[in-house]
């Protein structure tokens, strides 16, 4: 079964990457509704097609950029840029590239539960775990659509031509409590497994439903209800960290206990070559998303003290010492380097900052999600690209608390300790409850840590926005690395890399994309577009 998966989804993300596939596209997975239906594996491969437009490592790996972790100099159409510096229209291709992509998705999961009834010889168990994982995906998509337009068209059947061309968008909070509704029966009718085999691993789970359910309570800041499915995913779930940070994103630790969702690939069968955008020359790569000099900031230094705190101990000369190990196992700064291989030169040769090349645009690459494979022989990667892990449900539970001023110190200790034990920090100042802060610094402690662990994994965006702090973080220049230097592109001493703005009155909602407001003239459209 899993080789009909990884060649099921190679197919799709084909189709993902050359064409954006709009609500009345023609289904391409069928034979005809007359004949694909009446086989016995048809469910089987007609839920398998749902799995790729679950997410990509494009959009994962890219996302940051949209942020103040990251910044891409990649100015295709099809890429998050303009998005990060604020000059997005309503004809961006990336904008109706995630519109076409979600809504393919889900016509996919709506034609395994339109049809499914027909497919002889199923097991009433096999029936019962397809419904649950084609409502889980379906809700992941809208999911994705609603916390980036708002309003949008919802549905759960398979729309006519006439009907994908007249419907309109249904209110966002209608659409969240519909999915909501969606994936807690699926959990009260005990539609999934809570594990799989060998054979079927990256399949959706009761966790990673119920996991869906706390990232939707996070999104719309829902504490008291995030409060209680976190805390009764951490008590049943048997979901556990990593031993170490690293291991996370390692070929060799692929499917741990942390990962909750993800996307599978595998060398050879189903590739990705997505993370060379993110490395040197030297290494393969041409950098074309890279960290901003404001992620690096964030991260704390192993007193527990932030750097720019009195008794910190950091100095510009010495910027990286004695650092949250994290930073290390996520960015490549100059003279660091990959696991197993030689210091990165930032400052001359072939991965020079801020030369031409393919060389970093802001003077760091990425770390995270490197797979020694790639450069040992080969094009593609096959590391999974996880959407959802156990760190994240541990920090959500820490910021419910923290929103509610109940962050204490037996919370602490299950949370945002145990993070930072695995990460590597050893001094009591930073493992230690910080009893004296008030709810305001806790709240800034837990964003920090969300910021700095979950780093470069497709979350900051999202996190800004539903803060309200985007106009804050997105608005000005956007830093590289220090070098000394002064002029018309420096900023004491850091490289400017762009302008940013955000408008706050705006841009807090995507546009409704232009072309898909031409075939459907009831789509209407998001305030100051």
């Amino acid at each position: 079964m899993k080789n009909n998966i990884f060649k099921i989804a190679s197919l799709c993300s084909l189709i993902m990457t050359t064409s954006c596939v709009d609500i009345d596209t023609t289904p391409y997975d069928t034979d005809t509704d007359l004949t694909f239906w009446g086989k016995p594996n048809a469910a089987e491969i007609a839920i398998n097609t749902c799995y790729p437009w679950l997410t990509n490592p494009h959009e994962i790996f890219y996302r940051d950029a949209m942020s103040d972790n990251a910044y891409s100099n990649k100015s295709d159409a099809s890429y998050p840029a303009f998005i990060g510096n604020g000059t997005f229209t309503v004809e961006d291709g990336f904008v109706r590239g995630v519109w076409s992509g979600r809504y393919g998705g889900i016509r996919l999961c709506n034609k395994v539960l339109d049809n499914i009834d027909k497919v002889p010889g199923l097991s009433e168990t096999l029936k019962k775990q397809y419904i649950g994982e084609a409502k889980v995906l379906r809700a992941i998509s809208y999911y994705e659509l609603v916390i980036r337009f708002g309003d949008i068209p919802y549905f759960t059947h398979t729309l006519t031509i006439p009907e994908s061309q007249s419907i309109g968008r249904t209110p966002k909070e209608t659409v969240i409590n519909n999915i909501l509704a969606e994936l807690q029966e699926v959990l009260d009718n005990d539609m999934l497994p809570e594990s799989y085999d060998a054979n079927n691993l990256g399949r959706i789970t009761k966790w990673g439903a119920m996991g869906m359910i706390a990232r939707i309570h996070l999104s719309q800041n829902n504490w008291t209800e995030l409060e209680k499915v976190t805390k009764q995913f951490m008590q049943d779930s048997g979901c556990e960290l990593c031993s170490t940070y690293e291991e996370i994103f390692s070929p060799d630790n692929e499917n741990s206990k942390e990962v909750i969702i993800d996307v599978q690939y595998a060398r050879s069968v189903r590739e990705h070559s997505n993370v060379l955008d993110m490395m040197p020359p030297t290494m393969g790569g041409y950098c074309v998303v890279a960290p901003l000099q404001s992620l690096v900031d964030d991260y704390i230094m192993m007193n527990g003290k932030k750097r720019t705190d009195d008794g910190s101990g950091w100095t510009l000369a010495h910027e990286f010492e004695n650092r949250d190990p994290r930073l290390a196992s996520t960015i490549v700064y100059h003279g660091h380097s990959y696991p197993g291989g030689s210091p990165i030169d930032t400052e001359s040769g072939r991965d020079q900052a801020f030369t031409n090349g393919g060389a970093t645009p802001t003077g760091y690459y990425t770390r995270k999600y490197y797979d020694y494979n790639l450069v040992a022989g080969g094009n593609g990667s096959g590391l999974n690209i996880i959407y959802l892990r156990y760190a994240d449900i541990l920090l959500m539970y820490a910021e419910a608390m923290a929103e509610q001023n109940k962050l204490t110190e037996e919370v602490w200790n299950k949370t945002i300790r145990p993070l930072r034990v695995r990460a590597g920090f050893t001094e009591a100042g930073a493992l230690d409850f910080p009893s004296s802060k008030s709810k305001e610094e806790l709240i800034d402690i837990v964003r920090r840590e969300r910021r700095c662990e979950l780093a470069l994994e497709g979350l900051r965006y999202t996190d800004i926005i539903r803060w309200r702090i985007a106009e804050d973080v997105l608005n000005g220049n956007a830093l590289g690395k220090y070098t000394g230097e002064s002029g018309s592109i420096m900023m004491n001493g850091y490289r400017i890399i762009e302008k940013r703005k955000f408008d706050k009155n705006k841009h807090y909602l995507w546009p409704v994309p232009e072309a898909e407001r031409l075939l459907n003239k009831n789509l209407g459209q998001n305030s100051n577009w």
